[in-house]
């Protein structure tokens, strides 16, 4: 997320208070976002009684919402101050229970261990309280994705697909799999050490 001093805010209408002065709520990328947020418990069950083809293909379809929502909402101008907050929390909320439900429903080889899963959990744990926190000083407002953030859950995104794709063809890619759930790793650190780069600078 990048961020705007106070200052800035009531040009940029985009604190959390401006929600309510957009004319609509109901735009098609919204409802793209809330999907997305309604189909992570469907991919959790059916993971859990061992679905994986309709787990993936529910995966791929919430992954789409979120390569959609902000095209469609540019396209028919319909940018709304609450679809910029839905948006960051819908990618939370849909790839960190996938995390989640694949790392306690898994096959031998499909595995998340818990060192990703403390990492993944503190960053988001972090970043809500750090947003929490600064809009409850007023201090800045939350904008848009930043890039590190961007690249983190494009990497997520993939890796989760590349489980699924191995599961299916029956390939055991050790070395492979180490590498991604370090590219994972890594993303997210890195996402969060902007996103604190950027809250330290507002201070400076």
């Amino acid at each position: 997320m990048v961020f705007i001093r106070t200052a800035d805010m009531k040009s940029k209408h985009s604190s959390l208070r401006h929600i309510f002065t957009d004319k609509t709520w109901l735009t098609p990328s919204n409802m793209l976002t809330l999907l997305r947020v309604a189909l992570a418990p469907v991919i959790v069950w059916l993971l859990y009684y061992a679905h994986w083809q309709s787990a993936f293909v529910v995966f791929i379809v919430a992954a789409l919402t979120d390569m959609l929502d902000g095209q469609l909402a540019r396209y028919f101008n319909e940018q709304t101050h609450l679809g910029t907050l839905l948006d960051p929390l819908a990618d939370k909320i849909f790839l960190l229970s996938s995390f989640l439900a694949l790392s306690f429903f898994h096959v031998p080889f499909f595995h998340i261990p818990g060192w990703l899963l403390i990492i993944l959990i503190g960053r988001e744990v972090a970043m809500l309280c750090g947003s929490l926190f600064l809009i409850r000083q007023d201090q800045v407002a939350m904008v848009k994705p930043l890039l590190w953030g961007k690249i983190s859950t494009c990497v997520q995104i993939i890796f989760i697909s590349w489980l699924f794709i191995c599961y299916f063809a029956g390939w055991h890619p050790y070395v492979l799999h180490q590498i991604g759930l370090m590219l994972v790793a890594v993303c997210a650190v890195m996402s969060l050490g902007q996103y604190a780069l950027k809250v330290i600078r507002l201070y400076s």
